[in-house]
Parts: structure tokens; sequence; C-alpha cells
């Protein structure tokens, strides 16, 4: 199984909007082949931050899904980003 989790930032004033745009995104996570898990959630604390929570079967699916990253639009929106993927047994 692949877990993938972390944060990314963006404008606070623009999250909630940031967020809205993640819909489709999130649903085509979690109708993909192999996704056990995809979410991403304003973080209760920082009004900056937004959490990424996925789960995985495999690498491939993984792969298959992720392409290329965030859409153009998406990433001029990300201040910072801290996120990895670990691989569990």
């Amino acid at each position: 199984m692949i877990i993938v989790a972390g944060h990314i930032t963006v404008d606070p004033a623009g999250r909630e909007s940031y967020l809205a745009g993640c819909v489709t995104i999130v649903e085509q996570g979690r109708a993909a082949a192999g996704c056990l898990d995809f979410a991403l959630s304003a973080d209760i604390v920082d009004p900056a931050r937004i959490n990424i929570y996925e789960r995985w079967d495999n690498w491939d699916n993984l792969q298959a899904f992720r392409g290329s990253g965030p859409e153009d639009d998406q990433s001029q929106h990300i201040l910072t980003a801290d996120v990895a993927e670990f691989e569990t047994a």
C-alpha cells in the first residue's frame, strides 16, 4: 500500500476557492483504479494550510492517476508544499 500525506499552503483568503476547485480531482481520485482513499481538507488551526491524504493499492495505479501533478491554474496558488509518499507492508 502507498500512502501520500502532507500539506500545502495557499493564501488564506483563497483557500476555500482552491478547495472548491479540487472537488473534481477528489472525485476522479476516488474513482481511479487502486485508490483506497483520497482527501483534501482545510486545516482547523492554520487558515493557509490544506491537508492531503491518499491511500493507493500500488505504485502503478498511483502513477497512472498522478500524471504530471497539479494543473497550472492550481499550482500557481500553492505557496509551499510538504507532501511525501510512503510504502507500507
